[in-house]
């Protein structure tokens, strides 16, 4: 069932898509040895990249090799089975971009990803030698990725190291979690400003697993405000009007695949974060 959440699971068995020895199971039912599991498979979803326009996702640099956004909250890197919204890749083909074809259909020029939530600037490969270039240097960790986050609470120490492996939360399929048969996770981060209740840190990712920075964060019991997922304050959330994770890719470090010349990229805070901080800056949180 590799592919399918258990959420999707849940709903074939509710559909009667799924039988064990002929019979629609039960909640919580067992399966014994030699049982015989009939499933009814859905048509896979077509994830091929679709022009999706996105009017706020600003272009930050571009060449023949290369594009830069600065991707906006409430959109994907690229489709996916279980998100329908807009992405970057539709939004760049919507525009007339021209990407490479390199890599899986749905994810073609795709070289790292930011979470749906999370905000900044993220590189698209357009040419095949940027696609295979920047692959290699995500992969031996060559790339500067500088984060911002406002996280609840003062981090002790103020600067420090986090090095926990991550892997699925098998309790909650969407989310992921500190395991100790996860992959190995590293996290540096710097205190930038304390305030009343949360402070404002500054984040390098040696890693680059997902939810990385929300996770060790989370369990440092200092989780990113607005991220309700992994243990942040609802209350807090509403009050800052705030319906995503405080989390912004702020700087972003590279060799250009073709020149070789190290090049360096900055995103500012959007306007939901800005606003959120200045709340709490002012202390009236």
């Amino acid at each position: 069932m590799t592919g399918i959440s258990r959420s999707k699971v849940a709903d074939l068995i509710a559909a009667g898509d799924i039988t064990v020895d002929g019979v629609v199971p039960g909640k919580s039912d067992r399966v014994e040895a030699d049982a015989l599991i009939d499933i009814t498979m859905p048509k896979p979803a077509n994830l091929e990249p679709q022009p999706t326009p996105v009017h706020a996702m600003e272009v930050l640099y571009e060449d023949e090799d290369i594009i830069v956004v600065d991707k906006p909250a409430g959109v994907a890197a690229h489709a996916s089975q279980n998100f329908d919204g807009p992405n970057v890749l539709g939004a760049l083909l919507a525009s007339g971009v021209r990407l490479t074809t390199s890599g899986p259909q749905e994810r073609m020029g795709i070289v790292h990803r930011l979470d749906v939530g999370t905000t900044g600037a993220m590189v698209v490969a357009k040419s095949e030698l940027a696609y295979t270039m920047l692959k290699r240097a995500f992969r031996e960790r060559s790339v500067t990725k500088v984060y911002h986050a406002l996280v609840q609470g003062h981090p002790d120490p103020m600067s420090g190291t986090v090095e926990a492996p991550i892997g699925r939360d098998h309790r909650h399929q969407w989310r992921m979690a500190v395991r100790a048969d996860g992959k190995p996770s590293i996290t540096h981060y710097d205190t930038l400003e304390a305030m009343a209740g949360a402070s404002l840190i500054e984040v390098h990712l040696e890693t680059g697993r997902t939810h990385q920075i929300r996770v060790h964060m989370s369990a440092l019991k200092h989780p990113c405000v607005g991220d309700d997922m992994y243990g942040a304050d609802p209350r807090l959330s509403e009050r800052l009007s705030l319906e995503r994770q405080w989390l912004h890719a702020v700087r972003l470090g590279l060799h250009h695949p073709r020149t070789g010349h190290f090049m360096q990229f900055q995103s500012q805070y959007p306007q939901d974060l800005r606003h959120a901080l200045d709340l709490m800056r002012s202390g009236l949180m």
